[in-house]
């Protein structure tokens, strides 16, 4: 009998985190005013499992395939397309919304649980807002039995569709507006930068992390007159997190 609420507890028995997290960053890509935005964070895996460090830009994922080191499996992220060109006088017909993406992950844990090499790759499901590609490397340094820091560079790369849909200028905008140059965005590197973290366990169900994530854009993402005239190509966000962790049994 012990050895089945054993068994149970290993194989049906989840951990799953919930958090809510509030940013103060650009209101679009390329914007030079800030506010403040509302975004929610999920993570589980099994329970008897050691669980892995993260970093507050990875997005929501599930490991396939576990080769050791390397663990490689389907990602989901929540696309914030805030960019209106309305605000910048450009009369065009865009609206903002939210939009997903979807891809795929893969990431090598250089040093076990402490220096990772990860990149995803996510095309948007809907709105036609293109494909970007996320490469980081992050090293994890756990302070005591409560405190993990984390630090790491970061590169962006997206393809021409994402680079138009979101830094492109077409000659319609550019006539109406009257003092804007038209602007054909290709796709490429699009930003450099830096993030850093610290999470706290509070109680083994309460934690919180907060951080901050500095990208430089560059290429013609930095200079569309989108950035280059109306914004600034460095992109600042501070985020703070509270989770909420519990087990679910099936």
């Amino acid at each position: 009998m012990a050895q089945e609420t054993t068994t149970k507890s290993t194989s049906d028995t989840w951990v799953v985190t919930l958090g809510a997290t509030v940013e103060y960053g650009p209101n679009y890509e390329g914007s030079k005013h800030y506010s403040f935005s509302a975004l929610p964070s999920f993570d589980f895996y099994r329970f008897g499992d050691t669980p892995e460090y993260s970093a507050p830009d990875d997005n929501f994922d599930y490991t396939l395939f576990d080769l050791g080191n390397l663990e490689i499996g389907p990602v989901v992220g929540l696309r914030d397309d805030r960019l209106d060109l309305n605000n910048l006088h450009l009369q065009s017909e865009r609206r903002v919304r939210w939009n997903f993406d979807a891809g795929g992950f893969a990431q090598y844990w250089l040093m076990e649980n402490q220096l990772r090499l990860r990149t995803e790759v996510r095309q948007s499901l809907w709105g036609g807002d293109g494909l970007v590609a996320d490469l980081a490397l992050d090293w994890f340094q756990p302070v005591g039995d409560k405190l993990v820091l984390s630090a790491g560079p970061r590169m962006s790369l997206a393809n021409s569709t994402y680079m138009r849909s979101n830094f492109g200028i077409s000659a319609g905008q550019a006539a109406r507006n009257g003092h804007v140059r038209t602007f054909d965005a290709g796709g490429g590197l699009k930003s450099v930068g830096f993030t850093v973290a610290a999470t706290y366990t509070i109680t083994p169900q309460w934690s919180v992390q907060v951080y901050e994530k500095y990208n430089r854009l560059v290429g013609d993402a930095a200079d569309s007159p989108i950035t280059s005239q109306f914004g600034s190509p460095n992109q600042n966000i501070i985020g703070f997190t509270l989770n909420r962790t519990f087990n679910i049994d099936f």
